[in-house]
């Protein structure tokens, strides 16, 4: 009496076989985690660094997995020499930069940016650290304007690599990848906008015509774009965990996200009024619960089947082509292959991205690791042969993944 019932055999075999698969599935993970801890190792210890290996380790599942492995691959995939002095100015920033109170009050606005639990004094001194980097930054690169967002990218820099890397890198990046966003005006990030009806318009007609009635545009993932997503999600784990799959991909990747995004939300969207205050107040806001591993794989295989070249005319339509960030992806790409400055090619591309003819088997030929060709992608969409001779022994070559988006 008072005693509870034993369970019967097949509830206790039910129980076993539950937590031994538990287990199971804990030491595959654990051996995966491993063999991609080592292989992340190899490839930095290769010489030359094997950049294209760290690419596909950085697109595919998990990322790089830890902040310490970030702080060694992040500048490897931007091709900044940690060994550098920092940089520094012998001017006060805070007195002379036009940008210092926009740049002040966006920082003190970045609170919830922080660890929560983290001390009052460390969060402030990392505000100040904060202000310094991108007052340099603006300094050394008198072309480049500041834009409220900015901040949100160099934060998640400065907490995973610290002040004096997350200097080189923003700066790297802002010259780069972000380089669009600090133009003087918006037309360029709004040609970069332009390329996300195309791509769900290839995937969803249902859905790109129910938006186009709604006429909601794009404004919507403004946020999300110009700031990595780093303003838009909460947990940091999965800002850092993009930012590596961005840093390993071509400058376009978050616009090809951020539709996945929308395609992912397509019946919410699809239940809302067909109209633009409607769609936009559900679209601006991004749920936090996101299967992120798989919109990514998505991203991934949108970008294989749909690149640029087939977008640009639409994206462009309206808008003549500057000289984008995606247009000097050629120099970056490169010196960040050979991991070699002075191999640098210094060639620059202006006009229209050339729109080539659709090509339907790339949508059905299997592909044989979608990851590695992800992973070269940004080498092959424009370096073609000088690519395919450094990522050649990782990747049994289609011609028709060598994308020509520069003529």
């Amino acid at each position: 009496m008072g005693l509870r019932s034993a369970p019967d055999d097949a509830s206790t075999s039910s129980g076993w076989d539950r937590d031994a698969q538990k287990a199971g599935t804990k030491a595959d993970f654990n051996a995966k985690r491993k063999k991609k801890v080592a292989d992340i190792n190899q490839a930095l210890s290769s010489d030359p660094t094997d950049v294209a290996a760290l690419r596909r380790m950085a697109i595919s599942e998990g990322g790089l997995l830890t902040d310490e492995i970030r702080q060694k691959v992040w500048p490897k995939l931007l091709n900044v020499n940690v060994s550098d002095p920092p940089l520094v100015s012998g001017k006060n920033l805070r007195q002379m930069s036009k940008d210092y109170q926009q740049v002040l009050l966006d920082v003190r606005r970045s609170l919830r940016r922080f660890p929560p639990g983290m001390p009052e004094e460390e969060r402030e001194g990392l505000q100040e650290e904060l202000i310094d980097i991108i007052l340099l930054i603006l300094e050394r690169n008198p072309q480049l304007h500041y834009y409220q967002g900015y901040h949100d990218i160099v934060v998640t820099f400065l907490l995973v690599v610290g002040e004096r890397l997350a200097t080189s890198l923003v700066e790297k990046l802002s010259t780069h990848h972000l380089r669009d966003f600090m133009d003087p005006t918006m037309d360029n990030t709004r040609h970069i906008l332009n390329y996300m009806m195309p791509i769900i318009d290839q995937v969803n007609p249902e859905l790109h015509d129910f938006m186009q009635s709604a006429e909601v545009g794009t404004i919507f993932a403004l946020s999300w774009l110009i700031t990595w997503f780093g303003h838009v999600l909460s947990d940091f784990r999965h800002v850092v965990r993009l930012y590596d799959f961005f840093l390993a991909c071509h400058p376009l990747m978050p616009i090809y996200f951020a539709a996945v995004i929308v395609l992912y939300r397509e019946q919410e969207v699809l239940d809302c009024d067909c109209d633009m205050a409607s769609v936009h107040h559900l679209l601006s806001q991004i749920p936090q619960d996101l299967p992120y591993e798989t919109l990514i794989s998505r991203a991934g295989d949108l970008f294989v089947q749909f690149p640029p070249s087939e977008l640009a005319r639409e994206a462009a339509a309206q808008q003549e082509a500057k000289k984008t960030a995606a247009s000097t992806f050629k120099d970056f790409e490169l010196a960040s292959a050979q991991q070699r400055p002075d191999m640098v090619l210094r060639q620059r591309f202006q006009g229209l991205l050339r729109a080539e003819d659709r090509t339907k088997d790339v949508l059905t030929k299997p592909r044989t690791s979608r990851f590695v060709k992800l992973a070269v992608m940004g080498l092959t969409v424009a370096l073609g042969a000088a690519a395919l001779a450094v990522v050649k022994s990782a990747l049994e070559w289609a011609p028709k993944f060598q994308l020509q988006l520069f003529p």
